[in-house]
């Protein structure tokens, strides 16, 4: 037998023994491992129901309830003075309902114009979403006294107030790209720019979108449903 040929086939043998038992150590420090990461398990749940009776999570847990409840209430008093929701005032109600709130939204319209309507349906969407701003609409045609005063000469005309002053203004669509075809969310930006409207938190955001997404399935279920009949 060639023994150039026998020392590469003991060669190769050897090889393959180092390889298995190369793998068999790696198994074995896998398992090891397994077994060294589930062990700590039974302390994190031990370290769970140490921090369940951990005084300072109990103070954090009380301020965050205190916080909420305390958010609740701010949100039933504006809503006791007209936020949450685009109502119609008359020009009696204006100065109280301008001066009564910190931050208002006031559209000056006219009942037969496309674009008055345009922007109701937009105002409409907000309102309920910005409780802290307080959205109105006025009939320029019933109030030529603030038309006059305020120099409203182009409708719709968005009038903006802060603590009782008109401080900006959004005359017809000038800022909206003058088409009729301008989305809520670009309004909306607007309005924040403009600070008459604060930034939603990411929570509300993500409530937003669940909300629209239900709307979007409740859509589409009812256009299959009349398709199938």
């Amino acid at each position: 037998m060639d023994p150039d040929a026998v020392k590469s086939t003991l060669s190769n043998l050897a090889f393959g023994n180092v390889i298995a038992a190369a793998a068999r150590d790696l198994q074995k420090e896998m398992v090891a491992k397994d077994k060294a990461q589930g062990a700590p398990a039974s302390h994190d749940e031990v370290d769970l129901d140490e921090l369940l009776d951990d005084p300072e999570l109990e103070k954090l847990h009380a301020e965050r309830i205190a916080a909420l409840k305390k958010e609740a209430e701010k949100r039933e008093v504006l809503k006791r003075q007209g936020h949450g929701e685009y109502r119609e005032i008359t020009e009696g109600d204006f100065l109280g309902e301008v001066t009564g709130s910190e931050k208002v939204i006031c559209h000056f319209y006219h009942r037969e114009f496309y674009r008055c309507k345009i922007m109701d349906k937009h105002l409409k969407a907000l309102a309920p979403v910005y409780v802290g701003t307080k959205f109105v609409k006025l009939d320029a045609e019933n109030a030529p006294f603030f038309v006059a005063k305020l120099a409203i000469k182009t409708l719709p005309c968005i009038i903006l107030f802060k603590k009782g002053i008109a401080v900006d203004r959004l005359i017809g669509f000038e800022d909206l790209g003058r088409k009729d075809d301008f989305s809520t969310r670009a309004l909306e930006n607007i309005l924040k720019m403009k600070g008459i409207i604060d930034e939603k938190k990411k929570d509300d955001d993500d409530e937003d979108d669940e909300s629209e997404s239900k709307n979007r399935r409740v859509r589409s279920s009812t256009a299959q449903d009349s398709d199938s009949d």
